[in-house]
């Protein structure tokens, strides 16, 4: 402390010292919070503090930040006595750094300040409520804090006055933060989801550095606060502009401006980022009607069982040909924005009943879209600034659409099979896309001459590119769980699951959409290619997580390297590059749908099961638009032909913070969907298991709509504990990239197995139950000629005793011998493997007592008919063996599916010589039928589907569940 050189007008200052002093008050004691309960609770509860809800020492030897400073007394105590001595420092602080900041007309400054506060605040809220006391709350104020971390921390940096030092301290602390949070995620998963031994140890060690490196970030304001004397009196004048030292402002703001990428170098208005959200929104529209018109095409197939002629509707996206025609060219581009607001008829198309015209008015508003968004390229192409903006929006889009689509479960509430009664917000979104596509077109087109421009590269390349690339843009990334079931195999879980990974590819995308904007050089090179090829190769060909590291590593490469291709083809021909190139993409649309539908397609046994060369032409696709690229930019500098001069480009500051707040967006999501892995069964009492089986038409009912909700309501109301669903399988362009067990194990409180991933080429498989899955193997099982069979094998822990469930599709009645084949393998398959108990949900395709029947129920597997009695069934069948069946119905579709849900009820034995009893009981013994009232209440079928039923539902066939029991 010393006293001021300054005098005031009552004759002095009696006390002032340093604003250094502010930054390292806060430091110590906030180190000193968190250093003394880490002493203390390791000296005198060690054991407790390392003890999670799975594991203990030695296993766990390391204890969490939240163990440490929540759960015991006297460490608790000491913990929050010092952080709230740290808020008094923390707020002058973040009250300081805004005096520093503040410049006229700038609002940066007051947002980051703000984001100070709210973080100081969140502190206090998951300090002074521990995990104990209330666990919710404490991670909302944990995670919100985590969160807010991210404007304040990009808002510092961009904020830094030009004190090279302290920016450099700042990107490598921050820089250190960010870096931890990837590895802190994964082992929390390993530990919360997984159960692995050690994994919450490796998370604590990640949870402390964060804690460390963010106390350190706010520690690097003592190089800035020296200008500052707390009367207060800025001595050195930092807040007003003057120099730090002898180096030259100008070297100091270029400095500043290498450290922020440039992001942050002009002030920031309200007006122009509305501009750059609708932007953004205009591209999500882009997306969320592309990605619409396949599924509603995949509707009319289903029902002709074949080729319908209605999936002539993608060729809608061939309207850049249009542009081919000059006259025409030129109208569409002087009128962009009324094609661009005739692309929104897509949004209205929920309001049409009747499918042929609702997919009508969907391939209207593709065209209509395609042809907008090709023009704008070609008309922004001679100004870099415009142009890049333009790729920003569609790329920034296609990340919103993904997220939206995680927020609603892989459907998008805009699209047109989603209305009110299914979750979709269809007018809202409509209401939005009406201004977002007038902001989007609030820019005159530029008339310039390509004429120069045209005479560079290959147009067939660059065309090549442009399919290739939006369609591996389409079918890998347009959902965030595609490619995590792609390497997805089953249980135990060994790699990334859609609802605890997710952010990793979302991340990804946006490090490529970074890195292709502000490096389109790197992205374009043939070693960023090459690093494209390796990811692309261990997605297709490797499972877990190395696999899923090949699909971060091609979300990275696509979305960066669509800058130079987009940017490549855009100074050619509109029509030769994006009329070709859509034309490519619907050739790869069709080539990856053929792969798994090549037994009702004509050439379809060519490509079966051949989804490596979909990858493979897809990678030489793009690669031909990089080898364009490069032999243009060779032909340059051999020519020393100057490259286009590089406008500036102030929309970055506002796309980066829009990718910013998405990312805030979905991990605030991810949060909510985080799974709780605590489900229990509807009847444990009567150790009860009520098991179904239901092939449901891949989500779509009989009128088009989304069918999420509706099965969801029958699943409930029947009280199924273990479900087995057939035609499961929608990862793909044709089928909206979906996952619907995702919704129904959330929503029901079950574990979920999606079976043979989508490029297995099968029709899908899935297993939800109440109960704990321990194992699952995924068979495909014999087809020489037919499409492919799959199957899960799983084993369940249910009441203490493990329990076999088998989830199988059968070929079709057309393919005799693959049928034959399948029988077989099934029945060894299941008579072999395991003498527990167990039971077969599938969909067998033969007649009772008849044919293959034999074989499945026979000797060999072991398994017994659930009601040998019924006559009338084709397709599904419950078998079982080793459990004791009580009951049996088979409740109608309403407009679902085409197909009815059957369902058994099973009472688990609790012994192995209870199970060897209930197996050898003779046929009569165990097929003897008892009344209604003879059955325990809780064990019986709902009331509710009795006589006419509710919603279309009812008890059918026999018009009412039939029961058995042992002779008394």
């Amino acid at each position: 402390m010393a006293a001021s050189k300054y005098k005031d007008k009552d004759g002095g200052v009696l006390l002032s010292f340093s604003g250094v002093w502010i930054s390292w008050l806060h430091t110590i004691v906030a180190y000193t919070a968190f250093i003394s309960a880490l002493v203390l609770g390791v000296s005198l509860h060690y054991h407790k503090i390392v003890q999670n809800e799975w594991f203990g020492y030695p296993q766990e030897w390391f204890p969490s930040v939240s163990a440490t400073i929540g759960d015991r007394y006297p460490e608790r105590s000491f913990f929050q006595v010092f952080i709230a001595i740290t808020s008094g420092p923390r707020f002058a602080l973040v009250g300081f750094w805004y005096l520093l900041s503040r410049k006229s007309g700038h609002k940066l400054p007051g947002f980051v300040a703000f984001w100070g506060v709210f973080r100081t605040l969140t502190c206090g809220g998951w300090t002074y409520i521990t995990s104990t006391d209330d666990h919710d709350w404490h991670d909302i104020f944990m995670i919100s804090y985590l969160l807010a971390t991210i404007p304040w921390t990009f808002g510092c940096i961009a904020l830094s006055p030009p004190n090279p030092q302290a920016i450099k301290y700042r990107k490598y602390v921050s820089g250190a933060f960010y870096g931890s949070i990837l590895p802190l995620i994964y082992f929390f998963i390993q530990h919360k989801v997984h159960r692995v031994p050690g994994a919450y140890t490796k998370y604590a060690f990640f949870e402390w550095s964060l804690v460390l490196l963010d106390v350190a970030f706010d520690a690097v304001t003592a190089l800035d606060f020296d200008s500052f004397e707390v009367v207060i009196r800025d001595v050195k004048g930092i807040s007003k502009g003057a120099n730090l030292s002898s180096v030259s402002s100008t070297e100091l703001e270029k400095e500043k401006e290498k450290a922020t990428a440039g992001v942050f170098g002009n002030s920031f208005g309200t007006s122009e980022a509305l501009y750059i959200v609708g932007d953004i929104y205009h591209g999500f529209v882009f997306w969320s009607t592309l990605t619409s018109l396949g599924v509603l095409v995949w509707f009319f197939p289903l029902w002709y069982m074949g080729i319908s002629g209605f999936e002539a509707a993608i060729m809608g996206t061939i309207s850049p040909f249009l542009l081919g025609i000059p006259p025409l060219r030129g109208l569409i581009i002087r009128n962009l924005r009324i094609v661009h607001l005739l692309s929104l008829t897509g949004l209205l198309a929920y309001l049409v009943t009747d499918p042929v015209s609702r997919l009508g008015a969907v391939t209207f508003a593709v065209s209509m879209q395609c042809l907008a968004w090709s023009a704008t390229f070609y008309s922004d192409a001679t100004n870099e600034g415009h142009l890049e903006s333009r790729i920003l929006a569609l790329l920034a889009g296609l990340l919103m659409s993904s997220i939206v689509k995680f927020m609603w479960w892989t459907n998008n509430p805009i699209w047109p099979v989603m209305h009110a009664e299914n979750g979709g917000w269809n007018l809202t979104g409509l209401i939005l896309a009406i201004p977002a596509a007038l902001r989007f077109t609030r820019r005159r087109p530029i008339n310039s001459n390509h004429g120069e421009l045209l005479k560079d590269g290959s147009v067939l390349l660059a065309a090549c590119s442009i399919g290739g690339l939006l369609f591996a843009l389409h079918s890998l990334l347009s959902d965030t769980s595609t490619t995590i079931l792609w390497v997805w195999d089953g249980y135990p879980i060994r790699g990334p699951t859609a609802n605890t990974s997710a952010w990793y590819t979302i991340f990804a995308m946006t490090g490529g959409i970074l890195l292709g904007a502000l490096r389109p050089d790197v992205a374009s090179s043939y070693g960023f290619y090459a690093f494209g090829c390796i990811g692309a190769t261990l997605l297709t060909y490797c499972h877990h997580w190395l696999g899923y590291f090949g699909a971060l590593v091609s979300a990275t490469f696509l979305m960066a390297v669509s800058f130079p291709i987009i940017r490549n083809a855009a100074r050619k021909s509109p029509a030769s590059t994006f009329g070709t190139g859509f034309l490519i993409y619907n050739i790869m649309l069709l080539f990856h749908v053929w792969v798994v539908a090549y037994a009702f397609v004509p050439g379809g046994p060519l490509v079966r099961e051949h989804t490596d060369w979909v990858m493979l032409t897809t990678w030489i696709l793009i690669g031909a638009g990089v080898l364009d690229i490069n032999k243009i930019q060779n032909s340059r500098r051999a020519g020393k032909r100057a490259v286009p001069a590089s406008a500036p480009k102030p929309h970055r500051k506002y796309h980066v913070a829009s990718l910013g707040a998405l990312n805030l967006l979905f991990l605030g999501a991810a949060f909510l969907r985080f799974p709780t892995n605590d489900y229990k069964p509807y009847h444990p009492d009567q150790n009860l298991i009520t098991a179904g089986i239901w092939t449901i038409h891949f989500s779509l009912d009989n009128d088009m709509w989304s069918s999420e909700m509706r099965m969801r309501d029958l699943i409930k109301e029947l009280e199924l504990d273990v479900v087995g669903l057939l035609e499961s399988d929608n990862q793909r362009i044709i089928m909206g990239n979906r996952d619907t067990t995702q919704f129904l194990a959330e929503d029901l409180g079950m574990y979920v197995d999606y079976g043979p991933g989508p490029n297995k080429h099968t029709w899908g498989a899935a297993l939800l139950s109440k109960f704990p899955i321990i194992n699952s193997t995924h068979h495909l099982l014999p087809s020489p000629v037919g499409e492919l069979a799959p199957a899960i094998h799983a084993t369940i822990e249910a009441y203490g005793q493990l329990v076999d469930v088998f989830v199988f599709h059968s070929g079709q009645e057309e393919d005799p011998e693959d049928r034959r084949l399948q029988s077989h393998y099934l029945a060894n398959l299941m008579g072999t493997v395991t003498d527990r108990p167990a039971m077969l949900l599938s969909y067998l395709v033969t007649k009772p007592g008849e044919g293959n029947y034999k074989t499945y129920v026979s000797d060999i597997s072991g398994m017994h008919d659930i009601d040998p009695t019924d006559w009338d069934r084709w397709c599904e069948y419950i078998l079982y063996k080793g459990l004791k069946r009580t009951g049996y119905a088979r409740v109608s579709r309403s407009t679902i599916t085409d197909t009815e849900l059957q369902v058994g009820k099973f009472v688990v034995p609790q012994s192995k010589e209870e199970v060897a009893r209930v197996q050898a009981l003779g046929e009569e013994a165990r097929d003897r039928r008892v009344a209604e009232k003879d059955i325990p209440q809780g064990a019986r079928f709902p009331a509710l589907f009795k006589g006419k039923g509710v919603r279309g539902h009812q008890y059918h066939v026999f018009n009412e569940p039939r029961y058995f029991g042992e002779p008394a």
